[in-house]
């Protein structure tokens, strides 16, 4: 992990296409301001995790559904 320092109003680029900028700072919250193209998607890490749980259990569901599908179409 590479970890890097920065003050209020100074920014962190990835790549071509993303700037990190520290927009705020209160007590032990930063508040953080990103610049990325549109079709980059950007989630708080507990909102990302809890897409990925939705993923798995819509898979397995449909997993299942079409499993029971299946039978009914067996002649």
């Amino acid at each position: 992990m590479l970890v890097l320092t920065r003050k209020l109003g100074e920014s962190i680029a990835i790549d071509d296409h993303i700037k990190i900028r520290v927009v705020q700072i209160k007590g032990k919250q930063v508040r953080l301001g990103i610049e990325a193209p549109k079709d980059t998607k950007i989630h708080r890490e507990e909102v990302y995790v809890a897409i990925q749980e939705q993923n798995v259990q819509s898979a397995d569901v449909s997993a299942d559904k079409s499993r029971s599908v299946a039978k009914l179409l067996k002649p």
